[in-house]
Protein backbone atom coordinates (compact mmCIF):
# COMPACT_ATOMS: atom_id res chain seq x y z
CA UNK A 1 0.00 0.00 0.00
CA UNK A 2 3.01 2.42 0.33
CA UNK A 3 6.77 2.76 0.36
CA UNK A 4 8.95 1.70 3.13
CA UNK A 5 11.87 3.39 2.49
CA UNK A 6 12.62 6.10 4.95
CA UNK A 7 9.17 5.82 5.94
CA UNK A 8 6.00 6.94 4.03
CA UNK A 9 7.25 8.51 1.02
CA UNK A 10 3.80 7.77 -1.06
CA UNK A 11 0.33 6.54 -0.41
CA UNK A 12 -0.18 3.49 -3.08
CA UNK A 13 -3.79 2.61 -2.03
CA UNK A 14 -5.60 -0.02 -4.09
CA UNK A 15 -9.30 -0.13 -5.86
CA UNK A 16 -11.50 -1.37 -3.48
CA UNK A 17 -9.04 -1.03 -0.27
CA UNK A 18 -11.02 -0.35 2.71
CA UNK A 19 -10.23 3.06 5.07
CA UNK A 20 -11.29 2.56 8.65
CA UNK A 21 -13.90 0.43 7.72
CA UNK A 22 -16.24 3.19 6.30
CA UNK A 23 -14.33 4.22 2.97
CA UNK A 24 -13.79 2.00 -0.47
CA UNK A 25 -10.73 3.35 -2.59
CA UNK A 26 -12.35 3.94 -5.66
CA UNK A 27 -9.06 6.42 -7.14
CA UNK A 28 -6.17 8.34 -7.02
CA UNK A 29 -7.19 12.05 -7.94
CA UNK A 30 -3.82 13.40 -7.60
CA UNK A 31 -0.18 13.72 -5.21
CA UNK A 32 1.83 16.60 -4.28
CA UNK A 33 4.14 17.58 -1.89
CA UNK A 34 2.42 17.23 1.39
CA UNK A 35 0.44 13.85 0.17
CA UNK A 36 -2.28 12.08 -1.91
CA UNK A 37 -5.99 12.60 -2.20
CA UNK A 38 -8.52 9.99 -3.38
CA UNK A 39 -11.92 9.69 -4.36
CA UNK A 40 -13.75 7.12 -2.13
CA UNK A 41 -16.99 5.63 -1.58
CA UNK A 42 -18.54 5.74 1.90
CA UNK A 43 -19.80 2.51 3.13
CA UNK A 44 -22.67 3.47 5.34
CA UNK A 45 -24.28 5.93 2.81
CA UNK A 46 -23.49 5.63 -0.61
CA UNK A 47 -22.31 9.05 -1.23
CA UNK A 48 -18.38 9.86 -2.90
CA UNK A 49 -16.19 11.53 -0.59
CA UNK A 50 -12.43 12.69 -1.57
CA UNK A 51 -10.15 11.66 1.19
CA UNK A 52 -6.54 13.54 1.50
CA UNK A 53 -3.86 11.47 3.25
CA UNK A 54 -0.85 13.36 4.77
CA UNK A 55 2.28 11.76 4.61
CA UNK A 56 3.67 12.01 8.25
CA UNK A 57 6.97 13.47 7.77
CA UNK A 58 5.18 16.53 6.33
CA UNK A 59 2.58 16.36 8.97
CA UNK A 60 4.35 15.95 11.99
CA UNK A 61 2.63 16.33 15.53
CA UNK A 62 -0.48 16.66 13.28
CA UNK A 63 0.24 20.73 12.71
CA UNK A 64 -0.34 20.18 8.61
CA UNK A 65 -3.81 18.55 8.88
CA UNK A 66 -4.55 20.16 11.96
CA UNK A 67 -3.99 23.96 9.96
CA UNK A 68 -5.58 22.67 6.82
CA UNK A 69 -8.48 21.99 8.42
CA UNK A 70 -9.14 24.88 10.66
CA UNK A 71 -8.46 26.87 7.08
CA UNK A 72 -10.81 25.28 5.52
CA UNK A 73 -13.37 25.42 8.47
CA UNK A 74 -13.13 29.35 8.47
CA UNK A 75 -13.48 29.54 5.07
CA UNK A 76 -16.57 27.19 4.30
CA UNK A 77 -18.72 29.65 3.18
CA UNK A 78 -17.21 30.34 0.07
CA UNK A 79 -18.35 28.67 -2.39
CA UNK A 80 -15.10 28.16 -4.49
CA UNK A 81 -13.79 25.64 -2.03
CA UNK A 82 -14.89 22.48 -1.45
CA UNK A 83 -16.29 21.67 1.85
CA UNK A 84 -14.33 20.30 4.66
CA UNK A 85 -16.21 17.28 6.44
CA UNK A 86 -14.26 15.63 9.23
CA UNK A 87 -10.52 14.46 10.18
CA UNK A 88 -9.65 10.86 10.72
CA UNK A 89 -5.99 8.56 11.20
CA UNK A 90 -5.07 4.73 10.28
CA UNK A 91 -2.13 3.33 11.03
CA UNK A 92 -0.04 1.55 8.21
CA UNK A 93 2.97 -0.55 9.18
CA UNK A 94 2.47 0.91 13.34
CA UNK A 95 2.69 4.62 11.85
CA UNK A 96 0.25 7.13 12.21
CA UNK A 97 -1.39 8.66 9.07
CA UNK A 98 -4.30 11.69 9.13
CA UNK A 99 -6.27 12.18 6.99
CA UNK A 100 -9.23 14.34 5.79
CA UNK A 101 -12.32 13.84 4.24
CA UNK A 102 -14.30 16.72 2.32
CA UNK A 103 -16.89 16.40 -0.10
CA UNK A 104 -16.34 14.95 -3.68
CA UNK A 105 -16.68 17.60 -6.64
CA UNK A 106 -17.33 16.35 -10.54
CA UNK A 107 -14.92 18.15 -12.84
CA UNK A 108 -11.59 18.62 -13.99
CA UNK A 109 -8.14 20.10 -13.46
CA UNK A 110 -8.21 23.50 -15.96
CA UNK A 111 -5.02 21.81 -17.40
CA UNK A 112 -7.21 18.98 -18.69
CA UNK A 113 -9.84 21.35 -19.72
CA UNK A 114 -7.45 23.42 -21.80
CA UNK A 115 -6.11 20.45 -23.52
CA UNK A 116 -9.92 19.55 -24.78
CA UNK A 117 -10.59 23.14 -26.01
CA UNK A 118 -9.47 24.69 -29.70
CA UNK A 119 -5.45 25.47 -29.87
CA UNK A 120 -5.48 24.32 -26.28
CA UNK A 121 -7.14 27.92 -25.25
CA UNK A 122 -10.12 30.05 -24.92
CA UNK A 123 -11.10 32.81 -27.01
CA UNK A 124 -11.01 36.19 -24.98
CA UNK A 125 -14.78 36.79 -24.08
CA UNK A 126 -14.85 33.05 -22.55
CA UNK A 127 -11.30 33.75 -20.53
CA UNK A 128 -12.19 37.46 -19.11
CA UNK A 129 -15.85 34.88 -17.65
CA UNK A 130 -13.18 32.35 -15.98
CA UNK A 131 -11.58 35.18 -14.55
CA UNK A 132 -14.71 37.11 -13.37
CA UNK A 133 -15.47 33.83 -11.46
CA UNK A 134 -11.94 32.90 -10.25
CA UNK A 135 -11.71 36.86 -9.01
CA UNK A 136 -15.13 36.75 -7.25
CA UNK A 137 -14.04 33.32 -5.08
CA UNK A 138 -10.97 34.48 -4.48
CA UNK A 139 -12.41 37.79 -3.08
CA UNK A 140 -14.53 35.84 -0.66
CA UNK A 141 -10.99 34.39 0.76
CA UNK A 142 -9.12 37.59 0.93
CA UNK A 143 -12.09 39.08 2.69
CA UNK A 144 -11.85 36.24 5.69
CA UNK A 145 -8.18 37.56 6.00
CA UNK A 146 -7.22 34.40 4.37
CA UNK A 147 -5.27 33.78 0.64
CA UNK A 148 -4.76 30.66 -1.21
CA UNK A 149 -1.10 30.88 -1.78
CA UNK A 150 -0.49 28.08 -4.89
CA UNK A 151 -2.64 29.08 -8.05
CA UNK A 152 -2.30 27.37 -10.89
CA UNK A 153 -3.90 25.59 -13.85
CA UNK A 154 -3.99 22.55 -11.77
CA UNK A 155 -4.93 23.54 -8.68
CA UNK A 156 -8.18 24.94 -10.24
CA UNK A 157 -11.39 22.89 -11.16
CA UNK A 158 -13.68 23.33 -13.84
CA UNK A 159 -17.20 21.87 -12.55
CA UNK A 160 -19.01 23.51 -15.14
CA UNK A 161 -19.67 26.26 -18.22
CA UNK A 162 -21.34 27.51 -20.69
CA UNK A 163 -22.19 31.23 -20.08
CA UNK A 164 -20.07 32.05 -17.38
CA UNK A 165 -18.15 28.95 -15.18
CA UNK A 166 -18.08 26.96 -11.79
CA UNK A 167 -14.76 26.62 -10.37
CA UNK A 168 -12.89 25.20 -7.15
CA UNK A 169 -10.18 25.69 -5.91
CA UNK A 170 -7.71 22.87 -4.83
CA UNK A 171 -4.90 22.81 -2.37
CA UNK A 172 -4.73 26.05 -0.43
CA UNK A 173 -0.80 27.13 0.78
CA UNK A 174 -1.91 26.81 4.50
CA UNK A 175 0.87 28.39 6.82
CA UNK A 176 0.14 31.85 8.43
CA UNK A 177 -2.48 34.17 8.51
CA UNK A 178 -2.36 36.47 5.01
CA UNK A 179 -0.45 39.24 4.56
CA UNK A 180 -0.53 42.04 1.95
CA UNK A 181 2.18 40.34 -0.11
CA UNK A 182 -0.16 37.34 -0.17
CA UNK A 183 -2.94 38.61 -1.33
CA UNK A 184 -1.16 41.03 -3.97
CA UNK A 185 0.43 37.38 -5.05
CA UNK A 186 -3.47 36.18 -5.38
CA UNK A 187 -4.36 38.92 -7.59
CA UNK A 188 -1.06 38.47 -9.83
CA UNK A 189 -1.63 34.78 -10.19
CA UNK A 190 -5.48 34.99 -11.15
CA UNK A 191 -4.10 37.63 -13.99
CA UNK A 192 -1.02 35.26 -14.44
CA UNK A 193 -4.13 32.36 -15.21
CA UNK A 194 -6.37 34.58 -17.46
CA UNK A 195 -2.86 35.38 -19.83
CA UNK A 196 -1.86 31.31 -19.48
CA UNK A 197 -5.86 30.25 -20.37
CA UNK A 198 -5.58 32.27 -23.95
CA UNK A 199 -2.60 30.66 -25.04
CA UNK A 200 0.40 32.41 -23.32
CA UNK A 201 3.53 34.42 -24.75
CA UNK A 202 2.87 32.80 -28.34
CA UNK A 203 -0.70 34.70 -28.27
CA UNK A 204 -0.33 37.49 -26.73
CA UNK A 205 0.78 40.16 -29.08
CA UNK A 206 -2.58 39.20 -31.46
CA UNK A 207 -4.95 39.55 -28.18
CA UNK A 208 -7.23 41.91 -28.32
CA UNK A 209 -6.46 45.68 -26.06
CA UNK A 210 -9.01 44.96 -23.60
CA UNK A 211 -6.79 41.50 -22.91
CA UNK A 212 -3.64 43.68 -22.71
CA UNK A 213 -5.13 46.17 -20.13
CA UNK A 214 -5.92 43.52 -17.76
CA UNK A 215 -2.64 41.45 -18.23
CA UNK A 216 -0.26 44.63 -18.22
CA UNK A 217 2.15 42.75 -20.22
CA UNK A 218 2.35 40.92 -16.43
CA UNK A 219 4.19 42.75 -14.98
CA UNK A 220 3.57 43.17 -11.26
CA UNK A 221 4.27 46.54 -10.44
CA UNK A 222 2.02 48.01 -13.49
CA UNK A 223 -0.56 44.69 -12.26
CA UNK A 224 -0.97 46.19 -8.60
CA UNK A 225 -0.85 50.03 -9.62
CA UNK A 226 -3.67 49.51 -11.69
CA UNK A 227 -6.05 46.83 -9.06
CA UNK A 228 -5.17 47.68 -5.63
CA UNK A 229 -7.06 44.64 -5.08
CA UNK A 230 -9.56 41.87 -5.94
CA UNK A 231 -12.07 43.74 -5.15
CA UNK A 232 -11.32 46.80 -7.59
CA UNK A 233 -10.10 44.00 -10.34
CA UNK A 234 -13.66 42.39 -10.15
CA UNK A 235 -15.83 45.54 -10.39
CA UNK A 236 -13.34 47.02 -13.66
CA UNK A 237 -14.18 43.38 -15.07
CA UNK A 238 -17.94 43.63 -14.57
CA UNK A 239 -17.86 47.20 -16.68
CA UNK A 240 -15.34 46.55 -19.16
CA UNK A 241 -16.43 47.17 -22.63
CA UNK A 242 -15.62 46.00 -25.82
CA UNK A 243 -14.72 47.42 -29.00
CA UNK A 244 -16.46 45.84 -31.97
CA UNK A 245 -14.41 45.80 -35.27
Amino acid sequence: MVSKNKGIQKFEFGENDIISDKYRIIEKLGEGWEGAVYKTYELTTGIERALKFFLPHRNVNNRSARFYAKKLHKLRGCPILIKYISQDVIYINDVKVTYLVSDYVEGETLTNFLKKQKGKKLPPFQAVHLLHTLVKGLEDIHGMREYHGDLHSDNILVQRYGLGFELKLLDMFYWGSAKSQDLKDDLCDAIRIFYDVLGGGKNYKNQPKEVKEICCGLKKQLILKKFKNLSQLRIYLENLTWELN
